[in-house]
């Protein structure tokens, strides 16, 4: 009997297939003037055997041979990418509020609380409300001023538990759970004004939050089958929707538990307790769904990105030295030795803004930007794009252009010394750009620059047995290294003076 329903389903199929192909509207599709693409497209899975990882670099040797823009067909969706300053440029100027949809991937229906998040919802009324409340309420210059302390004090917590395990001289280190602490207990600390990891040891509720955020980035991103082939979700091919359905519990349960905590406690300096206290204005809007669709892309978006980037910058650092050399003697200069660096100094320190830059370039944190859709059918670069096909934008292969940077595969903080536009999208856009470009750009400059000016300046540096750091990428959405970062690292003396002392952890 059930072979009977195999055969059947699997006739359907055919027939439906068959029907696509010679049906009036595809006929029109045909005569459509399409980005090239690198073959005929495979019946029902189209190009997937183009999904090779790490994705953003197949996507680039395919525009070597097919040009700055293409199409692949994933099943039963046109997917555009775009891989050149220019290109890039013509989507978020000319094609801006066309492509300022997003597709409805699965990963937005169940952690985007069905499509109601910042980043997964789509155009219109609603997002521009939220936007609005992200960029006035959250990320505006006044509120990351309100919280600067938190940045200070996390950044003098991460000095004080590195200082404790490296004071006898040279001690090896391991940094990325260190760095991972850093950016989530100052953006729980925003929302929530708590802390949950660096304590003599993580809470319970800690360590299930980072396997939860784990699990969540392990099946997110932009090659989930289910999501280009539909009749894979008729029997949730590999279990997708059930994962997704559990880790959403999960999650839910989790910012639901934090907005409980506030409600008796409004006057709290905490995002949570702000949004509380404009749910009196605005009952309508501001619901629990809607403050934790707000929260919950803070959190994912706003820890792993800043924690992989400061990672990568120590990474390039330690395998040139004589940039670390020269950022440090900046920071000595202008900061001196008797206290720690701070968001003042900023200003005066162009060059580690430069390596902050070239970090951005060569190891952006979303190689991909998030997948725009049009609206309408629109052009680019003089090619038809329909209506709700995927675009993608290779913000890594713009980064790395030769026809737009000097040496693209070197690291070379030097090359935006006196080319201030040179750092500016299109040619640099490690955050997207228009009207859908990330507005926690600010706070994650300033948390990175913070930290990294810190480690530069409280610290020595030192290879492990003088090989270079392996600079291979790993897998997840937010492009981890390959293999943690492992240092020898030495307290200089300002670093005595700074910081609250924490207890000595194991970090190697």
């Amino acid at each position: 009997m059930e072979t009977t329903w195999q055969l059947y389903t699997l006739l359907s199929l055919i027939l439906l297939y068959i029907a696509y192909i010679f049906s009036p509207i595809n006929g029109t599709r045909r005569r459509r003037r399409l980005p090239p693409t690198p073959g005929a497209p495979m019946p029902f899975i189209g190009h997937f055997r183009f999904l090779k990882f790490p994705l953003h670099r197949t996507l680039h040797h395919l525009s070597q041979k097919l040009g700055p823009i293409f199409s692949l067909r994933f099943g039963n969706r046109l997917v555009v990418v775009v891989s050149s300053p220019a290109t890039a440029e013509e989507c978020f100027t000319k094609n801006d509020v066309v492509l300022a949809n997003r597709p409805r991937l699965i990963i937005g229906k169940y952690i985007g609380y069905n499509y109601s998040t910042l980043v997964a919802s789509p155009y219109g009324d609603y997002w521009r409300n939220l936007r609005r409340f992200a960029t006035v309420e959250v990320f505006s210059t006044a509120r990351l001023n309100l919280f600067q302390s938190i940045r200070r004090d996390e950044v003098g917590r991460l000095i004080g538990k590195l200082r404790r395990n490296c004071s006898d001289g040279f001690a090896r280190v391991q940094l990325r759970e260190s760095l991972f602490d850093l950016t989530f207990n100052n953006i729980m600390r925003m929302i929530a004004g708590k802390r949950y990891f660096g304590r003599d040891e993580d809470t319970e509720e800690a360590k299930r939050f980072r396997e939860l955020k784990d699990d969540i980035f392990r099946v997110s991103g932009i090659s989930n089958p289910q999501d280009f082939i539909p009749v894979l979700r008729w029997f949730d091919f590999r279990g997708l929707k059930k994962k997704m359905g559990k880790l959403f519990e999960q999650m839910d349960g989790f910012l639901q538990g934090l907005i409980d905590e506030h409600r008796g406690n409004k006057d709290a300096n905490t995002m949570i307790s702000h949004l509380l206290n404009l749910r009196e204005s605005d009952p309508e809007f501001y619901t629990d769904t809607v403050i934790k669709a707000l929260i919950v892309v803070m959190i994912l978006a706003g820890t792993d990105t800043s924690g992989v980037t400061l990672e990568w910058a120590m990474s390039a650092l330690l395998n040139h030295p004589d940039k670390l050399d020269r950022a440090r003697a900046e920071i000595d200069e202008v900061v001196g030795g008797d206290r720690l660096i701070d968001e003042s100094d900023f200003s005066r320190l162009p060059y580690l803004h430069h390596i902050v830059s070239e970090t951005l370039r060569l190891f952006p944190a979303t190689p991909l930007l998030v997948p725009h859709e049009p609206s309408t059918d629109c052009k680019i670069g003089g090619y038809d794009v329909p209506r709700g096909t995927i675009v993608l934008v290779n913000a890594w292969s713009i980064h790395r252009d030769p026809a737009v940077w000097d040496e693209p595969e070197r690291f070379r903080p030097e090359r935006f010394e006196g080319e201030a536009g040179l750092a500016t999208p299109p040619k640099l856009m490690p955050f997207g750009m228009g009207r859908r470009s990330c507005p926690g750009n600010g706070l994650a400059l300033r948390v990175v620059t913070l930290a990294l000016g810190a480690l530069i300046q409280c610290f020595e540096w030192r290879r492990v047995d003088g090989e270079m750091v392996d600079m291979a990428e790993g897998k997840g959405v937010s492009t981890p290294k390959a293999v943690p970062l492992v240092a020898m690292c030495k307290a200089r003396e300002v670093a005595l003076k700074v910081g609250p002392l924490s207890p000595a952890v194991e970090l190697s």
